[in-house]
């Protein structure tokens, strides 16, 4: 069936019934014009996360499949701005051209064809890049109780990027991909600031997902942000 209704919604989860050979990852509509994204598949019924007001998608309300995996907007275009977990500039610097769309969900490749790590990556932070060399293109993990500085230490390795002479190149520069999840507006406000201030902008996306948004937008967000890095 292309078309089903909605059993119930709890907590910005809807379940459904009658979607057959629906996929996981499946963007599907609601009547009432919002999105959704399926997530659980069962015998009977599968489960679809929200995008949007989960207030208004309520039981018997009709759901239809779009048979398109979900997936957003990347891009050079994308630097410099603010968007949210599904690529939606929301700084209120108008549309963003894409350059392609990419799947939010995707497999990550394996080791062996991944590329090696050649180069270090420069914090700016000289405690670090003595005793804790990273490379570019490697994973580190930040850890720490609340109020002890992680943020800090990512927004001055976010500084320093910045290219001190030559014009920026794609190819050459450090883009750098910021994701808020569950802050508030105001703190990313200020973090958005800091980076233009500072020059820094250029060469970085913010992804939020604030306090504000659904808990949907706050799970896909650093999918969102995996996504428009690759």
């Amino acid at each position: 069936m292309l078309s089903g209704v909605v059993l119930s919604v709890s907590d910005g989860i809807a379940r459904i019934l009658g979607l057959e050979r629906a996929k996981s990852g499946e963007l599907v509509n609601f009547t009432n014009g919002i999105k959704g994204m399926i997530l659980n598949l069962n015998l009977l019924m599968c489960s679809a996360v929200i995008f949007g007001d989960d207030k208004r998608v309520e039981a018997n309300t009709s759901c239809e499949r779009t048979f398109s995996i979900l997936s957003i907007p990347v891009g050079v275009g994308f630097l410099g701005r603010v968007v949210d977990s599904l690529g939606n500039p929301i700084d209120g610097q108008g549309f963003i051209l894409p350059d392609a769309q990419f799947a939010l969900d995707v497999k990550a490749p394996g080791i062996i064809p991944r590329g090696s790590i050649r180069e270090p990556l420069q914090t700016g932070i000289l405690a670090i890049d003595a005793m804790i060399p990273i490379g570019r293109g490697q994973r580190e993990l930040i850890v720490g109780d609340k109020q002890t500085g992680k943020t800090s230490i990512a927004i001055d390795t976010i500084l320093n990027q910045k290219q001190r002479s030559g014009e920026m190149s794609v190819g050459t520069q450090v883009v750098c991909i910021y994701v808020a999840i569950g802050q508030k507006r105001s703190t990313v406000s200020q973090i958005v600031t800091l980076l233009e201030e500072k020059g820094a902008l250029a060469y970085t996306i913010v992804v939020a997902a604030t306090a504000s948004d659904n808990a949907a937008l706050q799970f896909l967000a650093p999918y969102g942000g995996c996504t428009l890095g690759e």
